[in-house]
């Protein structure tokens, strides 16, 4: 796994403070913000993520409903629409984005733990702070 996917995959996880993520994505160029914009969209379909996942995303990442975001992130099916938020151009809704993505893939990613992994699995990012699989 790389540094990005553990990065992303530790702040789902609550292992990494919302505020170390935000400075280290705002640190990133444009070019790599998108990158890790899809790279967190994909994570998210993955995880099969859910409308409620999004509406509860939404309401934990502090956006309002009527930002880009969550007006994209709820206006179809969210495999698509996941792909939209990613897309998302403007340094400032980059960052929204990815506040959201984020709470996303932690609601999603804890439901496929718990009901898919629960008595152990090999996925690497579910060993992230506990050492390897």
């Amino acid at each position: 796994m790389d540094e990005r996917a553990v990065m992303l995959n530790e702040l789902a996880q609550g292992l990494r403070p919302p505020a170390r993520g935000l400075e280290w994505f705002e640190g990133l160029a444009e070019d790599e913000q998108g990158a890790v914009l899809r790279m967190l969209g994909g994570f998210c379909v993955q995880a099969r993520a859910t409308g409620e996942d999004a509406s509860e995303g939404i309401r934990r990442s502090g956006l309002r409903p009527s930002h880009t975001p969550s007006v994209l992130i709820q206006a179809g099916r969210i495999d698509e629409q996941l792909g939209k938020v990613a897309a998302l151009r403007p340094p400032h809704e980059r960052v929204k984005a990815f506040r959201l993505l984020i709470q996303v893939l932690g609601l999603a990613d804890a439901r496929r733990r718990k009901r898919r992994c629960a008595g152990g699995c090999a996925h690497e990012w579910h060993q992230l702070g506990r050492g390897t699989p």
